[in-house]
């Protein structure tokens, strides 16, 4: 700031004397530049690193698979930190994660991810799921609490080669498939309440079937308005990890009437905002006879 001042008051100076720039103000401005500020490394897929796991565990078959339980050898990650910006992308072997106890993550809930699946088409090509709409939504995730952003296509690419270093966890069979969970958590060590200057972003996968246990076969759910699930302002448009320990309480409250999930319902009107664990689908025919087919997305 001081420099810049100091060249704005000699340009001034220079302007009232009617006399061009002198050597002063040349320097300033020469100056000014050791000041600029450096450009932040962008997520660069290009910069990959692989370094497989050399132990490859036993796979499962298909009947046996339950959700989230079984992890690929591997899984990529990536740093970041404030005033360089993304280091190198990392394919390694799955593993543990180091974090002192002071990191933000644990105590002010810097963390959102994304849920995504790798297919294995009918030519035994791997396929996505419009990947970039993940990506966009995990930006303005990763936005909505402070976290950086990255460059969408580009994580993309890191996945996709993910998927071919893991590529035989890849389940075949109609209604199986790798899913994909991309994660992005603040690491600062502090206790301080403030946005994080330094963040993780790994990425981990898992091979699995039918996420309930009826398997394919419909759900019960219930209708729930005395807890709220999103409301005007919070955080129910983005996939953080803070909007869902406190759905598991009225959760388990519908196990307990026989029911799987909990229809979230907002206001005095009972808006519908969203279904528990999946997207829902309503085919609605109203008293004039309009058919129209609702879509509420679950994040």
């Amino acid at each position: 700031m001081f420099v810049q001042r100091a060249m704005r008051q000699a340009t001034k100076a220079q302007t009232i004397l009617g006399a061009s720039p002198s050597k002063y103000t040349a320097k300033v401005l020469s100056s000014s530049r050791l000041y600029s500020t450096p450009a932040l490394a962008p997520l660069d897929a290009s910069k990959l690193e692989i370094n497989e796991s050399k132990n490859h565990k036993a796979l499962q078959e298909n009947s046996q698979l339950v959700f989230g339980k079984t992890f690929t050898d591997n899984m990529l990650t990536i740093e970041w930190e404030a005033g360089k910006g993304w280091g190198t992308p990392q394919i390694k072997e799955y593993g543990k994660l180091q974090l002192d106890p002071s990191a933000v993550v644990f105590h002010y809930a810097f963390e959102c991810f994304e849920g995504m699946k790798a297919y294995k088409d009918k030519d035994g090509k791997t396929r996505l799921f419009r990947p970039d709409m993940n990506m966009k939504r995990f930006n303005r995730s990763a936005q909505r609490i402070a976290l950086p952003s990255f460059e969408d296509g580009e994580l993309t690419k890191l996945i996709s080669e993910f998927l071919k270093v893991d590529d035989r966890w890849i389940p075949k069979g109609r209604g199986y498939s790798l899913y994909l969970r991309p994660t992005m958590i603040g690491t600062q060590e502090s206790l301080g309440v403030g946005a994080s200057n330094k963040a993780l972003i790994f990425v981990i996968a898992s091979p699995v079937g039918p996420y309930f246990p009826s398997g394919f076969a419909a759900v019960n759910l219930l209708a729930t308005s005395d807890k709220v699930r999103a409301w005007p302002g919070g955080t129910g448009d983005a996939k953080v990890g803070g909007n869902y320990a406190p759905c598991i309480r009225p959760q388990l409250d519908a196990n307990k009437e026989g029911y799987q999930q909990n229809l979230w319902l907002f206001g005095s009107d009972h808006q519908v905002t969203e279904v528990g664990t999946m997207n829902c689908f309503v085919f609605w025919k109203n008293e004039k006879g309009g058919k129209y087919l609702i879509v509420i997305i679950f994040l």
